[in-house]
């Protein structure tokens, strides 16, 4: 159960990663723009707010790693709760599949922390 909790809590930081890939360095490009369904003006008009919130998904992937290499159940289940509640804000001001990427995985990961101890 460890194993499948640490696949499953670095799948959500590669997420995140590329995530933070996304908003941060391709956010003009037609393959950002389609992930997240803008236009190139609106693209072009907030490239440097969509760099700030890749910076964040780069530091909740950032905590999902420090979790992972120090083993700490602790700081994974914090940084799969920051994930979850930011989907949840997400999912309610932005757009609804955000749930299901960010938050239901980050929950399932959660569970198998809790199951691995």
């Amino acid at each position: 159960m460890n194993l499948i909790a640490a696949i499953l809590v670095g799948l959500i930081a590669l997420l995140h990663v590329y995530i933070l890939v996304l908003e941060m360095f391709l956010w003009t490009t037609p393959r950002a723009m389609k992930a997240f369904g803008t236009t190139p003006e609106f693209a072009a008009q907030t490239r440097a707010l969509a760099a700030n919130q890749g910076l964040y998904n780069g530091f909740l992937a950032a905590g999902l790693i420090w979790g992972l290499i120090t083993g700490s159940a602790a700081i994974q289940l914090f940084f799969l709760a920051c994930v979850g509640v930011a989907g949840l804000y997400g999912a309610a001001t932005a757009n609804r599949r955000i749930l299901f990427i960010q938050t239901v995985p980050a929950v399932l990961a959660a569970l198998s922390v809790l199951l691995a101890r």
